[in-house]
């Protein structure tokens, strides 16, 4: 089996990857830097020698190259059984004030990267009649937080993109989960003074991700909303 992440050295996508390798399945991982993905690819194949590990450099804001990566999966002859579009772009700030561009550059990465992607792998999945779709959304998609801006205008339109294409694909047996984390430690967070006990583990929402994935055909778990337990910062 093959799962597919995008924005996979850090953060929550390596915590996906690692849930995802250490319980036997192929890994497909994309990111920007290749240092990076080596150093992930060296360490999984270490630790998990069953698997192989296959990976791109790309940047994820480009259509072209998040088509073309997708393309390249199919060239490869990998199957996609598990598709985690992760890959995201936060920077703070208010719509009123935010600079100029913002809220392009959050809409090709948080929301048009899974959109070219998952259209690029789709036909494989619909003709096997199999397949997971995640797609790694916010708590910010449908409750407003302060100084999230563009962000949660994109993950917003990212969490409508999930709930449309899973009604599309039901006939085709292709489950479809939007997943919407409340604060998490990740990149987003790194120098911050943040006190750990009120933010989640990035491993967290790796957990819950691997867990729906392994339900049986005639069930799927729609949304996957985690918080801190102390609320929303």
């Amino acid at each position: 089996m093959n799962v597919i992440i995008t924005g996979a050295t850090k953060g929550m996508g390596r915590a996906i990857a690692e849930q995802f390798a250490a319980a036997g399945y192929n890994i497909v991982a994309c990111s920007r830097t290749e240092k990076d993905l080596q150093e992930m690819k060296d360490d999984f194949l270490a630790r998990f020698p069953t698997i192989s590990v296959t990976t791109k450099a790309v940047n994820i804001g480009d259509g072209e190259q998040i088509k073309g990566f997708g393309k390249w999966i199919l060239d490869s002859q990998i199957t996609p059984d598990v598709l985690v579009n992760n890959a995201g772009y936060f920077v703070p700030g208010t719509i009123h004030d935010e600079k100029d561009g913002t809220i392009e550059k959050m809409m090709e990465v948080n929301l048009y990267s899974a959109y070219h992607l998952t259209r690029t792998l789709l036909p494989a999945m619909m003709e096997r009649k199999q397949g997971h779709i995640f797609n790694i959304c916010s708590i910010a998609a449908f409750q407003p937080l302060p100084n999230v801006g563009s962000y949660g205008i994109s993950k917003f339109a990212l969490f409508g993109l999930t709930k449309h294409l899973r009604e599309e694909m039901k006939p085709f047996g292709i489950k479809v989960t939007a997943v919407l984390p409340g604060a998490t430690f990740s990149g987003s967070w790194e120098g911050s003074d943040i006190d750990p006990k009120r933010i989640m583990e990035s491993n967290d929402v790796a957990k819950m991700v691997f867990a729906a994935s392994q339900l049986s055909a005639t069930a799927v778990v729609e949304d996957i909303i985690l918080r801190p337990q102390l609320g929303d910062l």
